[in-house]
């Protein structure tokens, strides 16, 4: 199998234990998404993808993420869902990296999806929702 096929493989098995987690920690939000998850689990691996890229340079990865809450929004999503949704991808992260997961690289993550999260809440609720 070559590398590209590889990564494939492995950002298509994140995503479903992601869903997966997700759903079973808040099988209410399963409502939220389409009965076919392909095309889903496609565009959250490829927004990790750039955000990750984009982390060194926030000012670049903003924008987007500010779109992308205020989508969020018409889909029923809630601020309230938001730790849910890190909690799930924390997860998902711990057991993809599995040693490879330290404190550091934890904090690292926490911290990164606090700040996204933060921002994308004050985007789509107001400033007085992101500090809840």
């Amino acid at each position: 199998m070559d590398v590209a096929a590889a990564d494939k493989l492995t950002s298509e098995a994140a995503a479903v234990l992601f869903y997966d987690r997700l759903f079973d920690i808040a099988p209410q939000m399963r409502a939220m998404f389409p009965d076919d998850m392909i095309e889903q689990r496609r565009k959250l691996m490829a927004m990790l993808a750039g955000v990750v890229k984009g982390l060194g340079n926030l000012e670049q990865v903003l924008p987007a993420a500010g779109a992308l809450a205020k989508r969020h929004v018409s889909y029923g999503a809630k601020a309230e869902h938001y730790p849910v949704v890190g909690a799930a991808l924390l997860w998902t992260l711990e057991k993809g990296l599995a040693d490879g997961w330290t404190p550091e690289v934890a904090d690292a993550w926490g911290t990164a999806y606090g700040t996204l999260s933060g921002y994308m809440i004050s985007e789509a609720y107001g400033r007085s929702q992101a500090g809840e």
